[in-house]
């Protein structure tokens, strides 16, 4: 079963297949995946640590770990260009200039020896070349663009001297400083308070909509996803497991994955009641269920379910892999 494809797609991840070198051998961490993005669309992958949606996500831009990862088949698109066929060379041209990657935690992807403007300035001239003082002033432009004040005096600190909000902002400029059609971001709130996530969260709506980007958002939280997405894809041990438009799969989740990750989500005004979880564990991915990865789990499971099942289409654009998609009446968000 094909995904749910948009009017124009940007980027088509089709049957990904990843697998990475274990003390049991070589394991599948990403089970044919599928799905899309469409231009100027904002789409979540959601899912559990463990889920495989952080190793889809650097499938994209071809940065797995060499002699560890490696993609086993499938196929990655951007606007009809096959990503894995690319050579390396092929592929750092691709890389911040037509897709640009935002990680989790920007102490680890700002080098700590150079300046902020500088870091920015070095993308800008790698991708565009032109003069540095060009790179500089673009480096300033993008500072200010995502909320740094003072932009032009910041530009001149180290990673050290930002905030944590601060240094994701910076990230994001250096991200879109080269206007990339693709802008994939991993985890881009998690290390960050409550009032700095909706300040980051807001940003990426608002460089999304003013740059007509696409944005491929990974994160294992559905409230993130409620306040910036159009659709979501969720995945669960390597699978994609449901997608839909997001007001859709909040109000009629068709899987029982996602009616668990729907119940987990804390509540205003749920104060002194147990937050309820999902009992168990994502599977090894080298002990894998032999039928549907989530039956262990899930308090629906029949034996029927020892079968693996298909991503079947429930309603128009809506796709679950569940056996008892048509007969489970499952609760959507509170």
């Amino acid at each position: 079963m094909s995904a749910p494809a948009t009017t124009s797609t940007l980027l088509g991840v089709s049957d990904l297949r990843v697998e990475f070198a274990t003390d049991h051998g070589w394991s599948t961490v990403v089970a044919g995946t599928t799905f899309s993005v469409g231009e100027h669309e904002i789409v979540g992958l959601v899912g559990e640590s463990g889920s495989g949606k952080t190793v889809t996500g650097l499938s994209v831009l071809g940065l797995l770990p060499r002699g560890v990862g490696r993609v086993a088949s499938g196929s990655v698109t951007l606007g009809g260009r096959d990503l894995l066929g690319l050579s390396e060379r092929e592929l750092r041209s691709v890389r911040g200039n037509e897709v640009a990657m935002v990680f989790q935690e920007p102490m680890t992807s700002l080098n700590p020896a150079f300046r902020i403007g500088d870091q920015i300035a070095e993308t800008v001239r790698l991708h565009r070349g032109g003069s540095q003082r060009a790179a500089r002033d673009r480096a300033v432009e993008v500072l200010d663009l995502v909320g740094i004040p003072h932009a032009r005096r910041r530009a001149d600190d180290y990673p050290h001297e930002f905030s944590g909000g601060m240094r994701q902002r910076a990230m994001i400029a250096m991200a879109v400083s080269c206007e990339p059609s693709l802008l994939i971001a991993d985890e881009p709130t998690t290390a960050l308070d409550v009032t700095i996530q909706a300040q980051v969260l807001e940003l990426l709506a608002s460089m999304q909509a003013e740059l007509g980007m696409s944005v491929l958002l990974v994160t294992h939280d559905l409230g993130v996803v409620a306040e910036v997405c159009e659709r979501v894809v969720v995945m669960y041990a390597g699978q994609v497991v449901e997608q839909a438009q997001v007001g859709e799969l909040f109000d009629h989740p068709r899987h029982p994955y996602t009616e668990g990750l729907l119940a987990a989500m804390p509540q205003l005004g749920s104060r002194g009641h147990r937050l309820p979880s999902i009992p168990g564990r994502t599977p090894e991915p080298w002990a894998m269920p032999p039928g549907c990865r989530f039956a262990p789990r899930c308090e629906y499971a029949l034996p029927a379910c020892e079968e693996p099942p298909s991503l079947l289409t429930t309603r128009p654009d809506h796709l679950s892999r569940c056996l008892r998609h048509d007969e489970l009446t499952l609760r959507g968000a509170r």
